[in-house]
C-alpha cells in the first residue's frame, strides 16, 4: 500500500526511483561551471565525461533518489527471467568521484538567470547545463489507476512499485484473456509492451496453461512496429504464436475489481469494448517531465526544444539535453541516450571554445525485442525509420545470441562502461563489436 500511495505521488523521471536521500538545506547559493540536472542514464554518463572535461569540482549533479536503476532489464524481471534486485545500485556508487551530488529535486529551470530553484527552496546558477531529467509516467490518466494495482492479476514492467506484480500475475494465470496494452502518447522504449507479451505467451507454453489462453495485444498505433524490416518478422511470429492483434485501441480504463479493461477505438470515435482479463499489462501513458514543461525551455509540447543535431537548445546556447526528456524525433531507450553521450560530449567541448558544433546526431536508437526466453530480434535504425545495424547478420531474424547481449552482456557494460563515461556513441552496438574485435 505504501509503494503504490508513492506511485500516486510522483513518476519516473529517468532512470531512478525516489528516495529522498538528505535535505540540501547546507547548500545555500552554489555555482557549477556545469550543472547536470537529472541522476538517470543520460545524467550519470555526461557527468562523468564532463568530470574528465571540466574536473570534478566544476560539475555537480540534481537527483533526489538513493537507488538508480537499469530499467532495460525490468521486461525480463516482470517475466521472472531476472530478479528486481539487480537492476538497482545505490546512487552513490554510479555518481563519479569528486563530483558533487546534489540530494535534492529540481523545482523550477531559470534558464534567463542561469538558475535553478531546488525543492527546499535554495538556488544553484550555472555557466553550462545539461538537463537530462527523462519523462513523467502518468497511470492516473487512466481511469482506475493506480489504485487498481492494489488488486491482483494486473501489473506493468514501467515501474518499480508494479513490475514484480506482473510477474505474480503471469505466475496466477489460470485460464482466460491475457492482455498487454500500448498507451495512445511517446513511451520510452515502445517495444517493451509487445515484448512481455512475447515472454508470457513463452511462460505459458512452457507450464502447459497456453491452450486455455487468449493472448491479446491491444496498441493505439496503427502499426505494430514502426520499422517494416522488424515489423514483419514480428507479424510472422504473432501468426505462427496464435497472438491477437488489435491496432488503433487505446486502454481508457482500469475496473480491476471486476477484471475489466476498457478501450477506446481511435479510429472510430466514441466506439469502446470491454475485455475481462485474467491478465493485464498496463503500459502506462506518459509525457514530458514537468519541469521542463513549466519552463521556457520547453517546446510547444512541453518537451525539451534541442537541435536534433548536436543537442544543444535551440534558444539558450548554455543549456543542453539528452535522453527521454528531449524532443529529437527518436524513439526514447536507453540506447539512443548511449549514442548521444558522445554527440553531446563534442558538442560542450567545441561550444567551450566558443567553436560550432561539427558532429550530428543521425537519431540512432536500438530496441532489442525479446520474443522468448533465449531470442531476441535486435532493431536498429535511425531518424529516418531506416535500419542502422551493427552485424553483418540478417538482425530482423531471432537470434539466441542477441539474447544473451540483452539479458548479459549489456548491463554489464551499462554498469560499467557507459556510466563511467568510457562506452557510448553513435551505434553502441558497433562500439561493442569494435570491442569484440580488439
Amino acid at each position: 500500500m505504501a509503494a503504490l500511495r508513492r506511485l500516486r505521488q510522483c513518476a519516473s523521471s529517468g532512470m531512478t526511483v525516489s528516495h529522498l536521500h538528505t535535505s540540501s538545506c547546507a547548500l545555500a547559493k552554489q555555482h557549477y561551471k556545469m550543472l547536470v540536472v537529472g541522476g538517470g542514464t543520460g545524467g550519470i554518463s555526461m557527468a562523468a565525461r564532463m568530470k574528465r572535461m571540466l574536473g570534478a569540482e566544476n560539475v555537480a549533479v540534481v537527483e533526489s533518489n538513493e537507488t538508480h536503476y537499469y530499467q532495460p532489464i525490468w521486461t525480463l524481471v516482470g517475466a521472472g527471467a531476472k530478479t528486481l534486485t539487480s537492476s538497482g545500485r545505490s546512487t552513490a556508487s554510479v555518481m563519479p568521484s569528486g563530483v558533487k551530488w546534489v540530494k535534492s529535486k529540481v523545482e523550477e529551470i531559470n534558464p534567463g538567470t542561469n538558475t535553478v530553484r531546488l525543492d527546499d527552496g535554495n538556488e544553484i546558477s550555472y555557466e553550462y547545463l545539461i538537463v537530462a531529467l527523462g519523462l513523467q509516467i502518468h497511470f492516473e490518466k487512466i481511469k482506475g489507476l493506480p489504485e487498481g494495482f492494489e488488486h491482483p492479476k494486473i501489473g506493468s514492467n514501467y515501474s518499480i512499485e508494479t513490475v514484480e506484480k506482473t510477474w505474480k500475475a503471469l505466475q496466477d494465470f489460470k485460464e482466460g484473456n491475457a492482455v498487454f496494452s500500448f498507451p495512445n502518447t511517446p513511451v520510452k522504449c515502445a517495444g517493451a509492451p509487445q515484448k512481455i507479451m512475447y515472454l508470457s505467451d513463452a511462460y505459458l507454453r512452457k507450464t502447459g496453461k497456453r491452450e486455455k489462453a487468449n493472448v491479446i495485444y491491444n496498441t493505439s498505433l496503427p502499426v505494430l512496429f514502426g520499422v517494416k524490416k522488424y515489423a514483419d518478422t514480428l507479424w510472422e511470429i504473432v501468426k505462427q504464436r496464435d497472438l491477437q492483434v488489435n491496432l488503433r485501441h487505446n486502454l481508457i480504463e482500469v475496473r480491476a475489481d471486476k477484471r475489466e479493461a476498457v478501450f477506446e477505438n481511435l479510429d472510430k470515435p466514441g466506439e469502446t469494448k470491454v475485455l475481462e482479463y485474467e491478465m493485464l499489462h498496463v503500459t502506462p501513458p506518459m509525457g514530458p517531465n514537468l519541469v521542463v514543461k513549466g519552463s521556457l525551455l520547453a517546446d510547444a509540447g512541453g518537451w525539451l526544444d534541442v537541435n536534433k543535431d548536436n543537442l544543444q537548445h535551440n534558444r539558450y546556447p548554455n543549456v543542453f539535453g539528452i535522453g527521454d526528456c528531449t524532443n529529437l524525433p527518436t524513439s526514447k531507450t536507453g540506447a539512443a541516450v548511449a549514442a548521444q553521450t558522445a554527440i553531446l560530449n563534442r558538442t560542450i567541448s567545441k561550444v567551450l571554445k566558443n567553436e560550432k558544433p561539427d558532429k550530428k546526431y543521425d537519431g540512432y536508437t536500438s530496441c532489442p525485442l525479446v520474443t522468448s526466453y533465449n531470442t531476441v530480434v535486435l532493431a536498429e535504425f535511425d531518424y529516418s525509420g531506416q535500419p542502422l545495424e551493427t552485424f553483418p547478420i540478417n538482425q530482423a531474424k531471432e537470434r539466441r545470441l542477441m539474447y544473451f547481449m540483452k539479458a548479459d552482456v549489456m548491463p554489464h557494460l551499462y554498469w560499467h562502461g557507459l556510466l563511467r563515461g568510457f562506452w557510448g556513441g553513435p551505434g553502441p552496438y558497433r562500439k561493442l563489436l569494435h570491442l569484440g574485435m580488439k
